[in-house]
């Protein structure tokens, strides 16, 4: 079996109408040891522009193309995954410091959307409406044109690619900008991978770079929908453009997701909830578990519990296969991570485990009597800070999760499913889930936020149709009516 990545095609290059020397270049390094490990192409504006006239030139003829050819180059992509599995893993726990089991994550999910986007092709493309005798009235669903995906690090793979694959199902051309810092795992990675399952050239471009070139998606002509996800702050910047250049905008942003554990939850099974929502991949998640809610009679034993855990966690090189957290993705972030954690003590929390570091390895950090108006309950973290909070009663708990500006996941832990539930409804969340935790994703269900988690879009399943297309209304006639004019 050849190799899929092998970095003569796309060391230090673009893939723009096909693999295109840059002038401009980054190192790919290895999160966990600061080995340069590649060198990718950096793009532009300029770059951004050329690639958007090339996409919208290729798009009619690949919304042309049979579904039957179409769905088959999906599906040879998700086989592609599959074969290359050992070889694509690598890359992501290397260059996005995540454990084995967190990019084996990624690369089922990637090639489930694979497979979902094949099974687009053959679902219904629209409706046909009640009309008067004489005439036929329908509507039908019409691809944008040019979708510009703009991706980030955290989950490089999942998050370029449940918007790269429904947005070419639905017969748009692409021009995906992954962040500089995982470019390989989310953005060359999935180029290649397509290139090899047969799309035609010039369909998808792929180029990794700044703010300018984020600029340049939501400003030119010639891209007519943007999916971005990111931090809020970005994605208000990204929605500020794309209004004023009248495109279609997705935002799936930030989070400060609650999980609320009841009175009469079993304290092991929700730990163990506590610890993964807070704690899997260094907490770098949308989803990740921010605030965890716990009735005041039970919350010390939980707090005990999750020290418990935090201090037995191994922390180090993804690499070696011996570690539960791997690297902070940068020093900037983890310096970020340690002054909200500095901070809310200094306000009064209590460190109860953690709080330590060594380069860019982060300990699992438990804080204890976090309130409202700490860092630590304010802010998104994204980092493996676990911050505990107690509640009175259920109207304290709805009141404490919904005292935020996000809207993305939350979770409620209970014997009774039933009471569980109903405290669930009265959440403002996108996403909900009794019994579990905060962290969750499947490639046929709508996923999205809402306020500052989002603009109330949704990837994935039945939204893709919605999101990535655009209706027509159609009536056809058989012969022109006599008007009196």
């Amino acid at each position: 079996m050849h190799t899929l990545m092998d970095q003569a095609v796309w060391q230090d290059k673009l893939m723009c109408d096909g693999w295109r020397a840059s002038e401009a270049r980054a190192a790919v390094t290895d999160k966990a040891t600061g080995e340069q490990i590649g060198s990718i192409g950096v793009a532009d504006a300029e770059s951004v522009v050329r690639a958007a006239a090339l996409a919208r030139a290729a798009q009619p003829a690949w919304h042309a193309m049979p579904y039957e050819d179409r769905a088959a180059i999906f599906r040879k992509a998700a086989r592609l995954v599959e074969e290359h599995w050992e070889e694509l893993a690598t890359w992501i726990v290397r260059e996005s410091g995540a454990i084995r089991p967190k990019a084996d994550v990624e690369l089922k999910a990637a090639a489930g959307i694979l497979y979902e986007a094949a099974g687009m092709l053959t679902e219904p493309q629209g409706l046909l409406l009640p009309s008067n005798p004489g005439r036929m009235s329908f509507a039908r669903r019409l691809p944008h044109g040019v979708v510009g995906v703009i991706a980030p690090f955290n989950f490089p793979l999942i998050l370029a690619i449940r918007a790269v694959a429904p947005a070419l199902a639905t017969g748009n051309a692409v021009v995906l900008k992954p962040d500089l810092r995982t470019a390989v795992s989310g953005g060359v990675l999935i180029a290649r991978i397509f290139e090899e399952a047969g799309l035609p050239p010039g369909v998808l471009h792929m180029l990794p770079g700044g703010a300018d070139a984020g600029g340049a998606l939501c400003t030119d002509p010639n891209i007519a929908m943007v999916a971005f996800t990111g931090s809020t702050r970005v994605g208000r910047t990204v929605g500020e453009l794309c209004g004023r250049h009248l495109k279609k905008v997705s935002l799936e942003l930030g989070g400060k997701n609650s999980l609320i554990v009841l009175d009469d939850a079993d304290l092991d099974l929700a730990a163990g909830c506590a610890a993964f929502g807070a704690w899997l991949h260094q907490g770098q998640i949308c989803m990740a578990t921010g605030r965890i809610l716990a009735h005041e009679s039970i919350a010390e034993q939980l707090l005990a519990k999750l020290a418990e855990k935090a201090d037995h966690l191994p922390v180090g090189d993804p690499a070696s296969g011996r570690v539960a957290l791997g690297p902070i993705i940068s020093d900037g972030q983890l310096r970020q991570i340690d002054a909200v954690v500095k901070d809310s003590v200094a306000a009064g929390a209590r460190l109860c485990a953690g709080g330590t570091y060594d380069q860019l390895f982060y300990r699992p950090t438990v804080l204890g009597g976090v309130k409202p108006g700490m860092r630590a309950f304010e802010e998104e973290i994204f980092g493996p800070v676990a911050c505990v909070t107690t509640f009175r009663d259920e109207d304290e708990a709805v009141a404490l999760a919904n005292a935020t500006e996000y809207g993305l996941s939350a979770a409620v832990i209970s014997r009774s499913t039933g009471r569980a539930l109903a405290l669930g409804n009265r959440l403002n969340t996108g996403l909900l889930h009794i019994n579990d935790q905060t962290v969750a994703d499947e490639p046929h269900v709508p996923f999205g936020g809402r306020a500052a988690s989002g603009n109330g879009g949704r990837v994935g399943g039945p939204a893709n149709w919605e999101e990535f297309t655009q209706w027509q209304w159609v009536t056809v006639k058989d012969t022109p009516p006599a008007y009196p004019f």
